[in-house]
């Protein structure tokens, strides 16, 4: 199984790509971590906010892989515990399909994202900076795959 995580931006600071990579790395090619950065549209006090976002979730739609499993990581979302998400990437694991893993832009996932959803999460009640996500569904990850294999990294 592979996991997409399809992202809106690019050209990330360097500590958000050495953290996202610090804990890909660590997950096995058994649920291999996959980042894919779909580029911004273009900004400009002309284009509404509703519109930058349905042109995201347009590029995001397009880049979900054929018969994947969908999770909209949005605010409305449910809130996982840690067990709770291990058991669900243990679900995912099992069923053999990819799963893909839709991130909006600092404004938000677009509702076609969100309506073709076959999961919707939320990391936490907080609001985290952009590209801190990308870094927090890694590790989020891989402390669920260690906490399935025993591995003392959940504990530490």
């Amino acid at each position: 199984m592979r996991i997409h995580l399809l992202a809106i931006g690019h050209r990330m600071p360097a500590w958000v790509n050495e953290g996202y990579r610090t804990y890909a790395q660590r997950l096995p090619a058994e649920c291999r971590l996959e980042l894919r950065e779909i580029a911004a549209p273009r900004r400009g006090r002309s284009v509404p906010v509703e519109r930058l976002r349905e042109q995201e979730g347009e590029a995001l739609l397009a880049a979900v892989p054929r018969d994947a499993w969908v999770v909209a990581l949005d605010e409305n979302g449910r809130g996982l515990d840690t067990a709770t998400l291990s058991g669900k990437l243990d679900d995912w694991m099992q069923s053999g399909r990819d799963v893909c893993l839709l991130v909006g832009g600092p404004d938000g996932l677009a509702p076609a994202c969100r309506a073709r959803a076959d999961f919707t999460w939320s990391l936490s009640p907080l609001t985290f900076p952009h590209p801190m996500v990308r870094v927090i569904l890694a590790e989020q990850l891989y402390r669920a795959w260690s906490l399935l294999r025993g591995h003392p990294y959940h504990r530490e």
